[in-house]
């Protein structure tokens, strides 16, 4: 399994990794990645809210290189925007100036993109950065490991023409822009799991049902 969320990966993988194959996340091969790019130990994360609070790419980091300084920062508005298609948008140029003007001061050595839909801004990223601070793709180095750990087990398929399926459990209305845009090609059918394709009066659990069952004290 891999866990292809910075943020899953930094708030549930202890928990995940209970199951009984091997489990993946993005957070360790981004800090790798990023430790052997910087040889002075400057390193800068950028991610959601959730991963830059959880500090689990400090603490990760700081495993693989004690010498090591990282400055963290919370990019939230970077998600909407790439799932809004303003890669190129001018209120997306303005936004990320703001949010890397702390880090491009800092003389840094590598900046992990922590978030998976941030590699679609890596052009806007790296013209603002420099070609000084080299870009670490969290989800393509997590995609390395995840081969590489397939091969030690025999798994990697060689020459094989991949079959790709997709199941969402979230609303799929912009699943298929993004997806395709990160792919390059056109999606095949995509299934769509816990029925969050139908609207709530629709679903078996509906909401007045669970409404009839709750006491007073919940209708607050």
């Amino acid at each position: 399994m891999l866990v292809a969320c910075n943020t899953a990966s930094s708030v549930a993988l202890e928990e995940l990794e209970r199951l009984e194959v091997p489990v993946v996340g993005v957070i360790e091969p981004a800090a790798r990645a990023a430790v052997a790019a910087s040889p002075g130990g400057r390193i800068g994360v950028i991610g959601t809210l959730g991963t830059v609070a959880s500090e689990a790419y400090p603490a990760a980091i700081a495993r693989l290189a004690p010498h090591a300084s990282v400055l963290a920062r919370a990019c939230p508005l970077f998600v909407p925007l790439v799932e809004e298609g303003w890669i190129d948008h001018a209120v997306t140029q303005r936004v990320a100036a703001e949010y890397l003007s702390e880090l491009r001061g800092a003389r840094l050595e590598s900046l992990i993109l922590g978030c998976t839909h941030y590699p679609l801004l890596a052009r806007r990223i790296g013209e603002l950065m420099g070609r000084a601070v080299t870009l670490i793709d969290s989800g393509a180095e997590a995609a390395r490991a995840t081969a590489r750990l397939l091969e030690e087990r025999g798994q990697l398929a060689h020459g094989a023409t991949p079959e790709h399926r997709f199941f969402l459990s979230d609303e799929p209305r912009n699943f298929r822009p993004v997806a395709e845009a990160f792919l390059g090609a056109p999606l095949p059918q995509t299934v769509i799991v816990d029925q969050t394709d139908l609207p709530w009066f629709a679903r078996a659990h509906s909401a007045p049902a669970a409404l009839g069952r709750r006491g007073p004290e919940s209708r607050r």
